[in-house]
């Protein structure tokens, strides 16, 4: 593994760490939700860093999972994924932190499917890339 990728991977690890430390507190599963999108766009930005693929300087993981696509179709869940890639987007204002893009406080289900989601992407990741 390039040590470019080695470090957007220590970075997604510790956003995998800090959801994964939250997955069973309630007050906290904006928070979970927001690392969950974290690391999520991170172990895309890892795959196509170290596959040398140029991406611009986004936060969209659509877009992100367009440009790993190009290189391989990992067979996520894109509904989930647009939804996920829209709380990032709301959680850019103090007020809607780790908010659904309804406007709604996540449940404990709800997070822990997309704490879930990021961890299979990480699944995914590593075992394209030898860690």
């Amino acid at each position: 593994m390039k040590d470019s990728t080695k470090a957007w991977v220590f970075f997604a690890e510790n956003d995998m760490k800090m959801a994964d430390s939250a997955i069973d507190e309630p007050r906290l599963t904006g928070q979970v939700i927001f690392h969950s999108q974290q690391a999520i766009e991170k172990y895309f930005k890892s795959y196509l860093v170290e596959n040398d693929i140029t991406f611009p300087k986004i936060h969209d993981l659509p877009k992100l999972y367009e440009l790993v696509r190009s290189v391989k179709d990992w067979s996520i869940d894109e509904i989930l994924l647009d939804e996920i890639n829209r709380v990032y987007s709301a959680s850019r204002y103090p007020s809607n932190i780790g908010l659904l893009p309804d406007g709604l406080v996540p449940s404990l289900e709800k997070s822990k499917e997309i704490f879930d989601f990021a961890k299979n992407i990480e699944t995914i990741f590593k075992s394209l890339v030898e860690v």
